[in-house]
């Protein structure tokens, strides 16, 4: 995952911050929401043609680890 990491760049003054792929302006979120309404990653690469195979791959990558935490019940 750490080259795919690496994919993944936030800054700033650039989509208000949030992560995006390689400081591009195509946001992870706008790769999950893609995926999520049912899009294939040759979908995706259509729509988005500057996009490569890693970069959905990484976006789900940070997403899975953004969302790893432990659960505490009480």
């Amino acid at each position: 995952m750490n080259d795919l990491a690496a994919r993944i760049t936030v800054e700033p003054g650039k989509c208000g911050g949030k992560p995006c792929i390689r400081g591009m302006r195509i946001r992870v979120v706008d790769i999950l929401d893609l995926l999520s309404n049912g899009l294939t990653q040759q979908e995706i690469l259509e729509e988005l043609p500057d996009l490569e195979v890693e970069d959905i791959r990484a976006a789900i990558g940070y997403a899975r680890k953004r969302t790893d935490h432990t659960v505490i019940a009480v």
